[in-house]
């Protein structure tokens, strides 16, 4: 299974429900090509979810190639199972998040907030019914930071920490990020818990899930292999 990100690629073996073989790397080494060569066997089969850009996704179609290994690209449907996808133009909802919502989906029956802090944050609405209903799209902390520097002068490229009150620049950039992604969490879990009529749980996944996990008010179970759990779910499956 690939969960083929915008900056990291994430892999896991399943053979008869159990998970192995887990790994990551970013798209400039040769991590993956590196398991393939080392330990794929052409029995395997390779499910991928891919949000990436297009010349990251013809070398890994090019190594899986080489391997001799067959591939399947998902894409996001108008339903499957017991979850509903209620975007406009279903097949337009991101596959990592419609992957994400499948396996929020395995691990509870309420309503549920599921939150992907990576290249971007999102956070999607699933309703105890398993609708999803919706969800919004923020620049991840990275991009915010890059599109200050590139907007701004005399902005530093210096790592700031997170203060309540920053009193230096770097911390004043890292903190209001810190504080602009957190806000989007929490007006959407408010947006939830007043459709479902009840606090919704939430599930955090994503590179910068520990980044923001201190910060938030509201309880949150961090999930880093969320969108692999959807991709093994629907493996099992007929109906996709």
């Amino acid at each position: 299974m690939l969960d083929a990100g915008n900056s990291t690629l994430k892999w896991a073996v399943v053979e008869d429900g159990r998970w192995s073989a887990t790994g990551r790397a970013d798209y400039t080494d040769d991590g993956f090509r590196a398991f393939l060569e080392g330990g794929a066997r052409r029995d395997m089969r390779c499910i991928i979810a891919s949000v990436t850009r297009a010349e990251h996704e013809r070398r890994l179609a090019a190594q899986l190639a080489a391997a001799r290994l067959e591939a399947t690209w998902l894409k996001a449907t108008a339903t499957f199972g017991e979850v509903t996808n209620g975007y406009a133009t279903p097949e337009n909802l991101g596959v990592d998040r419609w992957m994400a919502l499948i396996a929020a989906r395995q691990r509870t029956r309420e309503a549920v907030l599921v939150v992907s802090a990576g290249t971007a944050l999102t956070v999607d609405a699933l309703t105890a019914t398993g609708t999803f209903v919706g969800g919004v799209i923020v620049p991840g902390a990275r991009l915010m930071r890059q599109a200050l520097q590139a907007g701004t002068a005399r902005l530093d490229d210096v790592e700031g920490s997170w203060q309540a009150f920053p009193r230096r620049t770097a911390d004043a950039v890292h903190s209001g990020i810190v504080a602009a992604l957190c806000g989007a969490i929490e007006q959407q879990r408010a947006r939830l818990a007043a459709l479902a009529g009840a606090g919704p749980r939430c599930f955090l996944t994503g590179g910068d899930a520990s980044l923001l996990a201190p910060h938030l008010t509201l309880a949150v179970d961090q999930v880093p292999e969320l969108v692999l759990e959807g991709i093994e779910r629907v493996t099992r499956g007929d109906d996709y």
